[in-house]
């Protein structure tokens, strides 16, 4: 029978095109934040906006994509893996967008400066913790070839170093959130006390984008064991 929904299009090609079309819109969503949070640093607040607006969309799109998928996922019978198992890979690829979501809309909402001091390294963090997502995505496209080889051989062991890797990148992550949080101590005195909650909010939740892309590649790890 054929289809015009491009979602069963997707399936009728391969189990796993939906999923890897998903993460790619959800990172394409995350990396929006890099030269996001350039502007916010230079005050341009003209161009956070035009950002902002581009990963509120973005999200949106990942999110329509979340539940065509859910409504069109095969039943178990015609996946090379359980169906719930999808489902929640589907859930920690979307939380990566809603938190990119999360962080520009609190950061251009409120105006938030950062102090000059923490600048380069605010924006390492958020290059680092992406570079999370980025492995995730990578792992992602390796499953149409798990399949061909039926979860045996070789192409297991090249998905299991990508997320051997992507748990190494979220350590990194990890260590220079601690970093970020010290400097950000150091200068907190000279802050407005609410300013300063709302930085180490925004702190924690760049962290939260490492940790999601890590639980896809935690999600996928699991996939390979059965």
């Amino acid at each position: 029978m054929v289809t015009n929904n491009p979602i069963m299009q997707m399936f009728a090609r391969s189990p796993f095109q939906p999923m890897q079309e998903h993460i790619a819109k959800a990172h394409s969503c995350a990396i929006q934040l890099i030269p996001f949070f350039d502007a916010v640093m230079a005050e341009d607040w003209d161009k956070a906006a035009e950002i902002q607006h581009s990963i509120a969309v973005l999200e949106g799109e990942a999110d329509t994509m979340k539940k065509e998928i859910r409504m069109n996922l095969p039943n178990s019978l015609f996946l090379p893996v359980p169906r719930t198992d999808l489902l929640e890979l589907l859930r920690m690829q979307d939380k990566i967008a809603n938190r990119a979501k999360d962080i520009a809309g609190l950061i251009l909402g409120r105006k938030m400066l950062i102090p000059l001091q923490i600048q380069p390294a605010i924006a390492e963090y958020v290059r680092s913790s992406l570079k999370t997502s980025g492995q995730a995505l990578m792992a992602l496209n390796e499953l149409d070839e798990l399949i061909t080889a039926g979860f045996r051989g070789h192409e297991v062991d090249v998905v299991e170093k990508m997320i051997h890797d992507l748990d190494d990148l979220e350590h990194d992550a990890d260590e220079m959130e601690r970093e970020v949080r010290s400097s950000l101590f150091d200068v907190e005195k000279e802050l407005h006390p609410i300013d300063a909650m709302f930085l180490y909010q925004i702190i924690s939740w760049i962290g939260d984008l490492a940790d999601k892309a890590q639980q896809v590649g935690s999600r996928l790890q699991l996939l390979l064991a059965k």
